[in-house]
């Protein structure tokens, strides 16, 4: 079995997996909005404490690279990149998009949804058998809701055919398996920030 460190900062809650072998500790925050930063490295050291895990005996760390939080998302990964760098150990990466469809057992297309608030989600969609078929976009409810199919995601939302999962479970889940960590730690944001968006705004109107 594997050693490893996990962690999930792209939305309001903070995950932080560490696994020595079968000895696994799970630490989540259900509300850890706009303090990542300050609460992670804490919730990191309970983890790997618990576990009676060394950073220097992991195979492999990981984070969740997103959509969700802008901020969030890089406060994980360049915790993880960090402790990669410094160990010369293997970092993985997955999106909350594929986090979630790994936890999906369905017999139809489904799309997965992450809250972007005004009305919008990030989302992307997959056949019966988990292939992405819908790559990840910025869509209108109405849009989303237009596609008919059955929607999974990691907190409530009303939607139609709505299922919500478990965002811990679901990473303790896929964090154990390597080979479905299969992306990169280039973060996903499917969209441009807000001060992107703001200076693109000015520029058109130069």
């Amino acid at each position: 079995m594997s050693n490893y460190l996990c962690v999930d900062t792209s939305s309001r809650y903070l995950t932080v997996i560490a696994a020595h072998g079968d000895k696994v500790a799970l630490r989540h925050v259900p509300d850890c909005a706009l303090n990542h930063s300050v609460v992670l490295m804490d919730e990191i050291d309970a983890a790997l404490e618990e576990a009676r895990l060394c950073p220097s005996e992991c195979d492999y760390f990981a984070a969740v690279t997103g959509p969700g939080s802008f901020t969030g998302i890089r406060i994980g990964i360049s915790a993880v990149k960090g402790f990669a760098v410094a160990l010369g150990a293997k970092c993985l990466g997955v999106t909350s998009f594929d986090m979630l469809s790994y936890n999906v057992n369905s017999d139809c297309s489904y799309a997965v949804a992450i809250d972007a608030a005004h009305g919008h989600f990030y989302v992307c969609g997959y056949t019966a058998g988990g292939e992405c078929d819908i790559s990840p976009c910025y869509l209108s409810e109405e849009v989303l809701v237009g596609l008919g199919r059955p929607v999974y995601g990691f907190e409530e939302l009303e939607l139609p055919s709505f299922t919500m999962l478990d965002a811990a479970q679901c990473l303790l889940k896929i964090s154990a398996d390597p080979q479905a960590m299969r992306g990169g730690l280039a973060a996903l944001y499917v969209r441009r920030s807000q001060a992107e968006e703001e200076r693109a705004r000015r520029l058109r109107g130069l």
